[in-house]
């Protein structure tokens, strides 16, 4: 039975390069984004940009000779050299017509599709939603042709990319239209190499009409610059080089022994759980947080470790577990000077952001109650993926990485809020208040998180809070909620001994560290010259710098 939507939406999918082939090979109502409710259907489309080569090119062509070949992929070639160039010229007759038409009356996009389609100049669909999306396809293109070329669809050229649009679509996306159906799979393409100015049409047309891309050059050059399809999932290679042409058959290839120790080497290196863990290894993983318990010498001598070296780390089926610090110091040590050097040791740490000026965060007033309920799913939970594709969203400058991690923390702080209520506050209002902080995050806390490669040096945020700068705000205490969740190191010292954090949080959260004296209006005091070349010297000399 076909389906009887007649309204197509479409996402992208979030990619990495280790997910990506997977995500291709799953149905499309297996894959994130898909959704069937009052005759409309939205899919995930997989897109994806894969620049440059490896440093093994005959594996590079054998991947590539397989992903067109082997029946579970199902993508099918496209590049300047397959595209099969024949046309009806029943067909060129009938652009012609059109082509006449719009220079007599001057079209726009939506009417130049109407003509289109009244020459039988489309491709039709028996399933609603994709017939339908075949013309909604049609005019977008049309409509980026008329805003990127001089004098429109005036511009010379349109005669050319329609030609080549129609004959295009005939010859390879009509085939495949008979099998086209959103709820299960839509036609798959593999662009290889160079291309023209009527390529990249065609490629957008494909994208608009909800069929997934993969697009692969030697050479670094990118088929989609410029034509307005934002946050496509990209991959570069290490080089780049000369295309050539795209494989008949695999080769059959002879490595040298230390080519394959190399590739041994980095296999062991990339495996999950295996300890040895390559810089930005983990960039597309999803972080959260292990709070530690400790004890108050602990504190210095954890916080000086990588990640992957506490108790408890762990890299599994896409994420990682970072075991972090969260406590609070009251009052100060008898021995003032060990105080201040431990202070110190942390605050030249090249991860630490160190806040003496109290409140920290953006406090916002703005009304997010609508936003928090329309993430939500039917269980309650928060969809990362519906945040991250929101307006609201202020994040999407930072590697979709970063953006899941955050989206993700977000979630659970929503899940779990460890925020006290005010008076009659209930606790959805809770969810909600931290829900809309979390949007509101410090550039100077965001450039901590960008700064954070999961399983090396942990990010820290220290507070020294002498109740002389200011004070400690709600608002504070959400965000620090938020880092706790991603695994942030947070430590604050207070020499009086009087609550802050303990007004907002439940003090089961993270441990508290009695010293012998409490101290009002104590100073911070800055390291002497001499201590800061000392630390920043060791450091330097613990980076090989």
């Amino acid at each position: 039975m076909l389906p009887t939507n007649n309204q197509l939406n479409i996402r992208q999918v979030s990619l990495t390069y280790d997910n990506w082939i997977g995500m291709l090979k799953k149905p499309l109502s297996e894959r994130p984004n898909y959704l069937l409710q009052n005759g409309v259907i939205q899919i995930g489309q997989v897109l994806g940009k894969f620049l440059g080569v490896p440093i093994d090119t005959d594996e590079y062509y054998n991947q590539l000779f397989d992903y067109v070949h082997l029946p579970e992929t199902n993508l099918r070639l496209l590049s300047k050299d397959s595209l099969n160039k024949a046309i009806n010229n029943l067909h060129f007759q009938s652009i012609q017509r059109v082509i006449n038409i719009n220079q007599e009356q001057k079209l726009s996009p939506n009417r130049f599709t109407a003509f289109l389609e009244g020459e039988e100049l489309l491709l039709k669909s028996s399933v609603p939603a994709v017939h339908r999306k075949l013309r909604e396809a049609m005019k977008e293109t049309l409509e980026l042709f008329a805003a990127r070329e001089s004098n429109g669809l005036n511009n010379s050229e349109l005669r050319r990319v329609l030609v080549d649009l129609v004959k295009w679509s005939y010859n390879h996306l009509q085939p495949l239209l008979k099998d086209a159906n959103p709820e299960k799979e839509m036609p798959k393409f593999l662009w290889y190499g160079d291309f023209k100015k009527s390529h990249q049409y065609f490629l957008y047309y494909l994208i608009k009409l909800g069929c997934d891309i993969v697009i692969f050059h030697p050479e670094g050059k990118d088929i989609l610059e410029g034509m307005g399809i934002d946050d496509i999932f990209e991959y570069r290679y290490p080089k780049t080089s000369t295309p050539e042409p795209f494989p008949t058959k695999r080769r059959s290839r002879k490595t040298t022994v230390a080519y394959r120790a190399s590739k041994e080497i980095e296999m062991v290196l990339n495996q999950e759980g295996s300890g040895l863990y390559k810089p930005w290894q983990l960039r597309e993983y999803i972080p959260s947080s292990l709070t530690l318990k400790t004890t108050f010498d602990e504190l210095f001598i954890l916080g000086k470790e990588m990640a992957m070296i506490r108790p408890e780390f762990e890299v599994k089926n896409g994420q990682v577990k970072i075991p972090s610090i969260f406590a609070k110091v009251q009052g100060v040590s008898r021995n003032r000077k060990e105080y201040w050097d431990r202070i110190h040791s942390l605050n030249q740490l090249e991860h630490t952001l160190f806040i003496q000026r109290l409140p920290f965060s953006i406090p916002s007033s703005s009304d997010f109650r609508f936003h928090y309920r329309n993430a939500l799913e039917k269980d309650g939970r928060i969809n990362p993926e519906k945040i991250i594709q929101a307006h609201y969203w202020p994040y999407s400058y930072l590697p979709k990485g970063l953006q899941y991690g955050l989206a993700e923390a977000i979630r659970r702080l929503c899940e779990n809020p460890g925020l006290k209520p005010f008076s009659k506050e209930n606790m959805e209002e809770v969810k909600i208040y931290l829900f809309t902080q979390s949007m509101f995050i410090p550039k100077n806390i965001i450039q901590l998180l960008e700064k954070f490669d999961y399983s090396q040096h942990v990010p820290k945020l220290i507070i020294f809070n002498n109740e002389r700068t200011g004070t400690l705000s709600r608002s504070d205490a959400a965000l620090i909620l938020l880092l706790n969740q991603f695994g942030i190191d947070i430590i604050l010292f207070n020499p009086t001994g009087h609550n802050d954090i303990e007004n907002y949080l439940d003090n089961q959260l993270f441990d508290i560290h009695w010293l012998e004296d409490v101290v009002f209006d104590l100073e911070y005091k800055e390291p002497s010259i001499f201590q800061k070349g000392l630390i920043q010297g060791i450091l330097k000399n613990f980076r090989g710098d």
